[in-house]
This record gives structure tokens, sequence and C-alpha cells, in this order.
């Protein structure tokens, strides 16, 4: 097992340090959440935790969170989350991030929105200064919408191609039904304002910038886990 691994499983343990009985949860997609799905769930079965609910992102973290058996309600039923639990594919020093390299960014991000606390558990390789540095920008787009779109991120001044499914003919299609624009646009000075430019786009249903977000980061570094603030 590499350390990137090891380091992913110490991060996500710091973060269920934060999981108190009686919460609610936001629970994330991608391999370090799936880690911390994981020991939720040896947890409960110990008893160490009791009366937990589980707010899954996408049918990759439905799947995990069945395996563990965290019992699994919806924003419906409880649409104030206690705390959630999420991966990233870049993080800033304001922690600032970048994710949906695995597709679920829409409902990642109104998972995020719905948090009292939000956590972003990675390994230190995620780490940048400046977010879109030799990381793409994810965006979601409606099929009907996807041609225009697509013009309209490249002329932003993008290097943006629509995702290609690897063990199937076409294009990769989100839970929701969607397709996925992968957009290098480089180092990005103003997050923000890139996210807005982004909305502006008609058919482009959300981004994969998470701007505000997280109130705290457990990175996983070879040795240690180090706990991160934004930075003001």
């Amino acid at each position: 097992m590499s350390w990137i691994d090891e380091a992913k499983k110490r991060a996500a343990a710091q973060a269920v340090d934060q999981v108190e009985s009686g919460m609610v949860l936001g629970i994330g997609s991608g391999t370090t959440t799936a880690e911390a799905i994981k020991i939720i769930g040896k947890k409960l079965e110990d008893g160490q935790l009791r009366d937990i609910k589980g707010v899954p992102t996408s049918y990759h973290s439905i799947q995990e969170a069945v395996k563990a058996r965290i019992p699994l309600t919806t924003l419906d039923e409880y649409p104030r989350l206690d705390l959630g639990i999420d991966g990233a594919d870049q993080i800033d020093p304001h922690l600032n991030a970048i994710k949906g390299h695995g597709g679920a960014m829409l409902r990642e991000k109104i998972v995020a929105a719905s948090c009292r606390r939000y956590i972003l558990i990675v390994d230190e390789t995620k780490l940048t200064d400046t977010l879109g540095t030799s990381q793409e920008v994810f965006l979601e787009v409606h099929p009907f919408a996807i041609t225009p779109a697509l013009k309209k991120i490249i002329e932003m001044g993008a290097k943006a191609t629509v995702r290609q499914a690897a063990y199937k003919l076409g294009p990769v299609i989100t839970d929701n039904g969607n397709n996925l624009v992968d957009a290098l646009f480089g180092p990005i000075e103003d997050p923000r304002e890139l996210n807005g430019r982004l909305h502006s786009v008609q058919g482009l249903i959300e981004t994969g910038l998470f701007i505000g977000y997280a109130d705290t980061a457990y990175v996983g570094t070879e040795f240690e886990v180090k706990q991160l603030k934004p930075e003001s």
C-alpha cells in the first residue's frame, strides 16, 4: 500500500473523530470519503457511535454506505445537516476546492450548502497555492446544451472536452443524466469570479469550484495529518 493510501486513511480517521452520535451526515464521494464511510460503519458496529444517518451524494456513496450499514436518509427529511465529509481534487490555502473528477459535484455541492460544518479530507498532493494549476475544472452540462455550452467555455480561454466513457461508447453520463466537461483554464486568480461567469452559460448546471464551503481540511502526509483552517 502506498503512502498516499495510508495518508487518505489517516485524514479520514481524523474527520470521523468529529462525528458524534445522533448526527445526520452529508456523505461525499470518492476514494478518501470511502475510507471515512468504512470507519463510521466500524464505529457503529462497535457501539462507539449510534443513531447516525447519512445523506449520500452519489450512487457510489450509497453503495459504500450500505456496505458499512449506515442508515440513509434524504434532504427532504433533513434539509439541514450536522456535518459533511468529502474529498477534493485540489485545495487552496483558503480551503476553496476543485471537486468533481468522479462526476458527483452537483449533488456534492447541494449537500455542502446544507451542512452546518463541512470538512474536506485529502492527501497532501491535492494542496496548491492557486486553484487550476495543472488541474481541470469539472462542469456538469445538460446534454441539450452541450455544443453551445462547450463553445462558450472555450471562448472563456479553457481547453475543454466532453468526457468520454472508458468502458462504453459515448460520453460519461452523471447520476443526474447530464454530460461532463473537463475544462483546463490554468491557474485561476479569482475562482469566485470564474464560477460566476461559468454559471452565466445556459445549460451549464454546476461547476466543480467549491468556494467558501469548507471550514476545516484534514490533510494526510507521509507521516501525519495536518488540520487546516481557511486563511483570511
